[in-house]
């Protein structure tokens, strides 16, 4: 296995990013804001050698990764793995209406996220399980390249904590930004994570 340089970007900005809603496995489009963000990632990324460039298939994680392979000429490739979390009961709802209807699981999501499955959704770990795979995969389909991967914000976290060998229980430490790049380097038995959610790019995008 060769070392494989991969760019993280959680996708641009929705409406319910704004309202601070759980979005989960619901479908969300960008806002225009959202689709500026990306093509601020694009310009960032544009002199980069990129062999290929990954998203979920949430259409906001979609829509971005359409925006940042364009200067690329690449088509963007669907990987299940990386989808947002499912939130379950709580999608739809704004993190002020969870905390109100569902008081103690939402004091454990904040304390100990890694415990804490909302009803109906998925647990921390089991992202874990399909996002470590997800890594796996892509280390092995692209030895000694560089790639995109546009994702989500407890995707993104939870990449990160793998490469720095931390626990699912430090969720909360990481920021994840719309439109954030993170930048890892995988070799055979350790990760290098050279930047985390930098936001440099993002300064002339209008909010």
């Amino acid at each position: 296995m060769g070392r494989l340089r991969l760019f993280v970007v959680r996708h641009g900005e929705t409406e319910w990013v704004r309202e601070r809603r759980f979005a989960g496995s619901r479908d969300i489009p960008l806002t225009e804001a959202g689709r500026d963000q990306c093509a601020a990632v694009a310009r960032a990324l544009s002199g980069t050698a990129v062999a290929a460039v990954y998203a979920s298939p949430l259409e906001r994680a979609r829509a971005s990764a359409e925006v940042i392979a364009k200067p690329h000429g690449l088509p963007v490739r669907i990987v299940p793995a990386f989808s947002e979390m499912s939130f379950g009961s709580w999608e739809g709802l704004t993190r002020d209406e969870v905390q109100a209807r569902y008081p103690e699981a939402w004091t454990q999501w904040r304390s100990a996220p890694h415990l804490r499955a909302p009803a109906g959704g998925e647990t921390v770990p089991q992202v874990g399980a399909r996002v470590t795979a997800g890594i796996a995969a892509l280390q092995e389909a692209h030895r000694d390249q560089t790639i995109v991967l546009v994702s989500h914000g407890v995707v993104a976290r939870v990449i990160v904590l793998g490469a720095l060998g931390l626990g699912l229980d430090r969720l909360w430490t990481l920021d994840a930004a719309p439109a954030g790049i993170t930048e890892i380097e995988y070799e055979p038995g350790w990760a290098t994570v050279h930047r985390m959610n930098t936001v440099a790019h993002l300064e002339a995008v209008a909010p």
